[in-house]
């Protein structure tokens, strides 16, 4: 094994007896497998250790502070260092490189008292160095192998830089926009995000966690998070059981269930108690029904917040977090924040507040982890200084990234087949993100270096080579607002202003497209206007790119409206006035190459939202799978109906819906079949529809599946997303897809929180969005 150290255990032979015994061929058989709620295979040698621990130690390993900026030969005089050799340190997060971190582990193995070895986590969301789309477009690629592919690549780059714990996958279901973090989950549907957590957890973990290229998940933010009322962040939650069961709890369960090693506690409140010291939810729920046996991490002073909350003194929140089942305490020693578990847990034991079998149990969960991770085994097993050289930002990883890019962008109109465009002529590349390099990664990019991302001028030139002419000029600012424009730019990736006047810029992108013979305008968010504390009650393009927009329209030139942004925004004048509408979300690293594969038709487009697309703020929150009203609409137009559940000034429906998108080729559907048209508890359906390629391209198409209960003891969607695959036809060609509806698909939470299937009448509708007409109906017996 490369840079193999052994453990120098500077106190006590009985530690080094019990940490050498790792090395021996069982312990190296069972580090990989998560541990379940019935047995733990590290026990004995945990409970020797804890023994062995003063409560200062134990409450070290409950801390997980931010490194700092720690620079290579600074870690032993460091503020932090100093934690770690008194053990008043569990791990550390937002730390990278193999080097930094080999040097901080080192005063964890060889210079505390006990040699326990730190966790080292980062927020490593789409990607590491090679940076996917943000998790919003990624879904919108409907592709789970992909998907998985993508976090065992990021997986593999992360312990590269000797990191071992990534806070993802956030699987939050939202369905409002506003809510800025819409851009990093997967969407507005329970079956969907389901997947996709499974997909993420697989990859980041993979099959054995002890292997060094293999990452410990962080399912996040449990729970709710992104139901936050009026979409603004850290904001309270509200809902009934049922519909938390129903609604929003499934893509947790489903990481669960996938085996993922931990969980991060949400900012927001749940029944009125917020999550982080929430018992029913961290301890009845996840562990005691869901059978979870990981360890729980507070999100960024996640107890110290709970004070605000209304819930307690400093001692008060971190005694509830502890009792309700919180195991690791993210920031809480800074200066700045009072409460936490390091500098309030000691006091309170020995205050009789919280026993020590309760800080006992958290200390088992961190240290088995690290177990689990085989830390113990080999401390240094990430720091293997060589292979950050040739396994990151490779031009393999680099290609995969374009490639996933390609796959996860939404074409939202394309009239006349004026997309793909030909590589000849004059082109027009028109906005202020056409050349924004540093914004194409998105939000949550915390380890890209956004210059080596690739823009769309550098893309377009690449791909176009010497066959056609690009023009390029900004056109606009990002937004008429300097202070807000500054808050959408934050974290390196500014915009800079160039001086001239908003007139000077638009009339130089006018005599640009006067030139040309079709406009390619660079247009809509900035990287930072959606993600975390980025909620918008204002969900249009920014004002002064509509002016330049409008104004490139009445040019009389083609114009494609290459789209940037991290949620869901009302379009409902550039869909009625845009010829084309690509939207590339913020594609990542390969940004440039991957929207010039889409333009230039070298990629047909097949993504499909994940979120349904309001015609204005006032239709939101907006979903497809809602229930029924005793009023609804008697026409599917959407038009006002008096006395019916809709809006007096605008349509009903979205203006796309979710699973919308459209190809360069066209996909008939036909002759959808059930293979009976009843079935008991023990039985199952067979479903099947051809699908034709009558366009003239190969093409990728989702074929989507929901279903309807018509008749329920508690009241039912209008429908639900039960099964989908992507399929690659080609031009001319008829496939059969088939799918299977089993009694678990027709499950549901009834009101005493069962999950039940219950008899009675069902419909399947099968198509390539959630508006599907298609329809068969069946019926389920006892």
């Amino acid at each position: 094994m490369t840079k193999q150290f052994s453990l120098k255990i500077t106190s006590i032979l009985i530690i080094a007896i019990i940490v050498s015994s790792c090395n021996s061929k069982s312990n190296t058989d069972t580090s990989s497998k998560t541990v379940t709620a019935t047995e733990n295979p590290f026990e004995s040698k945990i409970d020797s250790i804890l023994e062995l621990m003063t409560i200062d130690e134990k409450i070290g390993q409950l801390n997980l502070p931010t490194s700092g900026d720690i620079t290579t030969g600074a870690a032993k005089g460091s503020d932090v260092g100093e934690r770690i050799k008194e053990g008043k340190v569990g791990g550390l997060f937002n730390i990278k490189t193999a080097e930094k971190i080999y040097e901080v582990q080192k005063i964890a193995v060889e210079q505390s008292r006990l040699g326990i070895p730190l966790i080292f986590g980062m927020d490593v969301i789409h990607g590491y160095k090679t940076t996917f789309p943000i998790p919003l477009g990624l879904s919108s690629s409907w592709d789970m192998e992909m998907i998985e592919k993508t976090a065992r690549v990021a997986a593999i780059e992360a312990s590269a830089d000797g990191i071992n714990w990534t806070f993802s996958p956030m699987v939050d279901i939202s369905r409002d926009p506003r809510w800025g973090r819409v851009s990093e989950g997967n969407g507005e549907d329970p079956y969907l995000g389901s997947k996709i957590a499974v997909a993420m957890v697989n990859g980041y973990q993979s099959d054995d966690l002890s292997s060094n290229n293999t990452l410990m998940a962080c399912v996040k933010h449990f729970a709710l998070y992104g139901a936050s009322e009026a979409g603004r962040d850290y904001n309270t939650v509200d809902m009934s059981r049922i519909r938390m069961y129903n609604e929003y709890l499934a893509p947790y369960k489903a990481a669960v269930d996938a085996g993922v090693g931990s969980v991060m506690a949400s900012f927001n409140e749940v029944d009125g108690i917020p999550a982080t010291g929430n018992k029913w939810l961290l301890t009845d729920l996840l562990r005691d029904d869901w059978g979870f046996n990981g360890f729980i991490v507070t999100d960024y002073t996640g107890i110290y917040e709970m004070i605000a909350h209304g819930v307690g003194d400093k001692y008060a929140v971190s005694e509830q977090a502890l009792k309700a089942g919180v195991d690791m305490d993210m920031a809480g020693d800074s200066p700045s924040v009072p409460a936490a578990f390091v500098k309030t847990l000691k006091e309170s034991y020995e205050n009789g507040k919280v026993t020590m079998d309760e800080i006992d149990t958290a200390v088992k969960r961190m240290l088995t982890a690290k177990y689990q991770l085989g830390l113990f085994e080999d401390p240094y097993k990430y720091c293997d200084f060589d292979r950050a050289k040739t396994e990151i930002f490779t031009p393999e990883n680099k290609a995969f990234a374009r490639k996933v890019s390609a796959e996860s962008m939404v074409l939202l109109k394309n009239e006349d087949q004026l997309l793909p465009l030909k590589k000849s002529g004059t082109i027009a590349l028109i906005g202020p993100l056409a050349k924004a390099t540093n914004n194409m990664a998105g939000t949550w990019s915390v380890a890209t270096d956004q210059e080596e991302s690739n823009s769309v001028f550098d893309g377009l030139k690449e791909v176009i080579g010497d066959k056609a002419n690009v023009l390029y000029a900004k056109g606009s600012n990002i937004d008429y607002d300097l202070e807000l424009e500054q808050r959408g730019t934050m974290f390196g990736k500014d915009i800079p202003r160039d001086g001239r006047t908003d007139k000077q810029l638009l009339d130089e992108a006018l005599q640009i497209a006067a030139k040309s013979d079709v406009i390619v305008a660079t247009i809509g968010e900035s990287a930072e206007l959606s993600g975390e504390s980025s909620s918008r009650t204002d969900l249009g393009i920014p004002q002064v790119q509509k002016d330049l927009l409008n104004a490139l329209l009445k040019t009389g030139k083609p114009v494609v409206l290459v789209l940037f942004t991290g949620r869901p925004l009302v379009l409902v004048e550039e869909n009625e006035n845009v010829p084309a509408i690509l939207n590339a979300w913020f594609p990542g690293s390969e940004a440039g190459l991957a929207i010039s594969d889409v333009l230039f038709g070298d990629v047909n487009p097949s993504g499909k939202l994940t979120a349904t697309f309001p015609r204005n703020v006032g239709q939101v929150p907006l979903f497809y799978n809602h229930k029924n009203t005793g009023r609804p609409l008697g026409n599917s137009e959407g038009k006002f109906e008096k006395f019916k559940s809709n809006y007096i000034d605008v349509r009903n429906e979205p203006l796309y819906p979710f699973g919308y998108g459209l190809s360069y080729t066209t996909f008939d559907y036909a002759n959808l079949n059930l293979d009976t048209s009843a079935i008991n508890m023990d039985g199952e359906i067979n479903v099947s529809v051809e699908v034709t390629n009558s366009g003239d391209y190969d093409g990728k198409e989702v074929v989507q599946l929901y279903i309807r209960d018509l008749v329920g003891s508690v009241t039912r969607p209008v429908r639900e997303l039960k099964g989908f695959q992507k399929v690659l036809i080609k031009k001319g060609e008829t496939q059969t897809i088939t799918f299977k509806i089993s009694v678990e698909d027709l499950k549901f939470y009834n009101s005493d929180l069962d999950f039940v299937a219950e008899p009675g009448q069902f419909q399947v509708f099968v198509g390539t969005n959630s508006d599907a007409k298609m329809m068969k109906a069946f019926e389920l017996t006892k």
